[in-house]
């Protein structure tokens, strides 16, 4: 590779986050909460916005990791700048969006201090993360046009009800539940990757990720025949792929891309799935 490849490489890797994994955690749940309760122009903008907040923390936190140097600063400072820019307008339409206000302000404070202390990619870092990126199923959901007309979808041939009963509108049932999904998976997403990354040879992580992900099948048949087959396969991915990583040399690529594609295939189960559920 040339230098100035080299360098426009860097360069890149400074404004946008390199890990599709990462992406796909972040964004999916997300978008689950549009696809579910139906999109709008209201929703759809608040995705911007929280695509904006993902890479103004990715930045801001990689800043703040290594003791703000200004080699970093430009990006944390233009991200945010362009956040509050789009993001102020949303809230004055908005405003009961703040009532999220006070979790992501401990969430955003926490993840920073892991970045201070270089701790992101401890297990309750990426728990701040988790948590951060599956919560906004339920706040896309509650912008959702079905959920601002009163009625959620439904499948065909299923009982036309309301799925809003005894909810409190900014936390409509089919986003709470496609998060808490959501949450299960990934938290074994990061798991499996500690075994194949930097735990790798762990007995402890391996034991735990195993039998997070057997958690994950018994209670996925309970719930849904789908969630249970989902459940398998990534269990199958979180037995196999350690055992092989440990007689031949995986680069780190090969896990990123593999949970890209457990993430794709979680988030279309919970689609198919959720809906029943809520009912």
């Amino acid at each position: 590779m040339s230098q100035s490849a080299a360098s426009h490489r860097t360069s890149v890797r400074l404004w946008i986050p390199d890990q599709p994994g990462a992406w796909a955690m972040a964004l999916l749940p997300a978008i689950a909460g549009i696809a579910l309760t139906g999109a709008n122009p209201t929703n759809l903008w608040l995705l911007g916005l929280w695509l904006l907040c993902y890479c103004t923390q990715f930045t801001a936190a990689r800043w703040v990791k290594s003791r703000f140097r200004k080699r970093y600063r430009l990006p944390a400072l233009v991200y945010g700048a362009v956040l509050v820019v789009l993001g102020v307008p949303f809230v004055v339409m908005h405003p009961h969006v703040l009532i999220w206000a006070p979790l992501y302000v401990v969430l955003l404070a926490l993840s920073m201090l892991a970045a201070w202390r270089r701790q992101e990619r401890t297990l309750w870092g990426n728990g701040v993360a988790i948590v951060a990126a599956c919560a906004m199923a339920v706040v896309t959901a509650s912008f959702g046009a079905d959920v601002v007309a009163g009625v959620m979808p439904m499948s065909e041939g299923a009982p036309l009800e309301q799925y809003l009963t005894n909810v409190y509108p900014p936390f409509p049932r089919i986003g709470v539940l496609a998060a808490l999904l959501f949450a299960v998976t990934q938290f074994g997403s990061v798991l499996f990757v500690k075994t194949m990354i930097r735990e790798r040879g762990s007995v402890p992580y391996l034991v735990a990720s195993i039998t997070w992900h057997v958690g994950m099948v018994i209670g996925g048949f309970v719930l849904s025949p789908a969630l249970g087959g989902t459940a398998l396969v990534l269990l199958a991915r979180a037995v196999a792929l350690p055992l092989i990583a440990n007689k031949f040399t995986l680069k780190p690529i090969v896990p990123g891309l593999i949970e890209l594609f457990a993430s794709l295939l979680t988030f279309a189960t919970i689609i198919m799935s959720v809906p029943w559920l809520a009912i």
